[in-house]
């Protein structure tokens, strides 16, 4: 037997069945109609890594997955399940867990900045056209160039004010700024606000850091954001902080080599909102990060219904593939359930398709890389049950858990420092002060000159030269982030 450690997934008549830890930066997907199981097994998984010593980070759609907290109580199904399992040392126990909530009531708060997520992301999340978004990019450019940062909406909604007032001479350098687009990405950042995005555009933003924890006992730390919320208030906002997070890790942790174990893994749940409705530029540098990062030493876990869910290019580097129960009731359903099929190495015992629709709650098809990275054949296993609580924790619990967190008071009050909003605040009082002296100065009324007064222009030098200096220590990562930055 291999000294390698492994997962213990479930099993079937011929023994347990196992995942290769070595295999687990390799990604992999979660599938299967509701009600199916999914959540179970993600518990299960997140446990299993957790006990490796490998910290996990996961989004809570149900509000479920809290349970993970707290130690499992025994039930006639679960000890059924065990021992047609052989599981030996099967305890009720919890796994070490940091609660995250981007409203900050369910959990720690959870933030980033405009600059930390870029222009591209931004122009996904305001679902802007090429016209918008160019005039975005330029926004960035001109912040960048001036040493302005972009830390909340504010910042961004002053830049782009600025932008309107300036866009003749700023056309020449950075191209054509249309008012009216300007207007239309205006009135999106307010849509945006209305759902909340407030809480998350801010400081002190999250350190990786505080994601990647250990335990004194050597557990891996299991961060649970609880997405109830936001999920059904702005579901792109979601999508677009998942993209964030990984581009954020792929720019920021050091190459590992080959290891025993993953260093992060992350389940991103409902992952089809992530691609529904993102433009192919984006989809693009998803698959490039996903493709990357496993030399990171990071896992990607995408949960949804549907292997169709998962652009294809990404679908083909999912080395583990856990497929629960479909169901076939219309024609379009049946392609799906014949595509998920057609995504396994086949198993000559099995007729993959047909066993797809019969499976029980509990009950995977299952295919993962062996040792040497081969994918073996689809197998039927019974999905273990986890040893922590099938369900959420009391909000008297929950409470009492944040309250113990070790991060407890660093990331609840919001630190507002000197960004873009002031910047271009006390820009715009010293030019209306020179302009008022120079007026006063005048002995009689001229027609207004368009050109710059020596004080403005003076203003303007100094702006630009010690926004050179700072915007030259600026580097925007590969989705538009700033990178290293911290």
């Amino acid at each position: 037997m291999s000294d390698t450690p492994s997962l213990l997934i479930g099993g079937n008549a011929s023994g347990q069945f196992l995942m290769d830890a070595s295999m687990a930066n390799r990604h992999g997907l979660i599938a299967g109609a509701t009600g199916t199981g999914k959540t179970i097994t993600l518990q299960n998984l997140a446990e299993s890594f957790s006990r490796l010593g490998v910290p996990v980070f996961l989004a809570d759609v149900k509000g479920d997955l809290s349970g993970l907290a707290a130690a499992g109580s025994t039930h006639q199904k679960i000890d059924a399940r065990v021992k047609q399992l052989s599981i030996e040392n099967f305890q009720f126990r919890s796994v070490p867990t940091v609660f995250w909530d981007m409203f900050g009531s369910k959990g720690h708060n959870i933030r980033t900045t405009i600059s930390d997520m870029g222009p591209l992301l931004l122009s996904s999340l305001l679902t802007l056209n090429d016209t918008q978004s160019g005039i975005l990019y330029a926004c960035f450019k001109v912040a960048d160039d001036n040493g302005w940062l972009l830390l909340d909406l504010k910042d961004l909604r002053s830049m782009l004010s600025w932008l309107a007032d300036n866009a003749s001479e700023l056309k020449g350098e950075y191209g054509n700024i249309s008012s009216s687009s300007i207007g239309a990405i205006q009135r999106k950042l307010l849509v945006l606000e209305e759902q909340g995005a407030a809480h998350f555009f801010n400081e002190p933003a999250v350190e990786l850091d505080d994601l990647i924890k250990i335990d004194f006992s050597g557990n891996g730390v299991v961060n649970v954001l609880d997405v109830t919320k936001l999920i059904h208030q702005s579901p792109k906002l979601y999508a677009c902080f998942l993209i964030w997070l990984l581009a954020e890790l792929f720019e920021n942790l050091p190459e590992v080599g080959d290891a025993d174990r993953p260093k992060f893994v992350l389940f991103f749940d409902e992952a089809h909102l992530i691609f529904d409705d993102a433009a192919d530029v984006l989809v693009n540098k998803i698959e490039q990060v996903v493709r990357l990062i496993r030399s990171k030493g990071v896992g990607v876990y995408f949960v949804s219904q549907s292997p169709v869910d998962i652009p294809e290019d990404i679908l083909g580097q999912l080395g583990m593939k856990i497929q629960h129960a479909l169901r076939a009731f219309t024609p379009k359903d049946k392609k799906v359930v014949k595509a998920s099929a057609a995504s396994f190495r086949q198993n000559p015992e099995i007729d993959t398709e047909q066993l797809i629709t019969e499976l029980g709650v509990g009950e995977a098809l299952i295919s993962v890389l062996d040792a040497d990275g081969k994918p073996t054949p689809v197998e039927l296993v019974y999905i273990k049950p986890p040893e922590s609580r099938i369900g959420p924790l009391t909000d008297k619990e929950r409470a009492e858990h944040i309250a113990r967190s070790p991060y407890k008071g660093r990331y609840d009050k919001v630190v507002d420092r000197e960004s873009a909003y002031e910047l271009l605040k006390q820009k715009a009082e010293k030019l209306a002060a020179s302009n008022t002296q120079t007026e006063a100065k005048k002995p009689v009324a001229k027609r207004q000159s368009t050109r710059q007064t020596p004080v403005n222009a003076m203003v303007k030098s100094a702006a630009r030269s010690m926004g050179s200096q700072i915007g030259r220590q600026i580097i925007r990562g590969i989705l538009g982030s700033l990178f290293g930055k911290r």
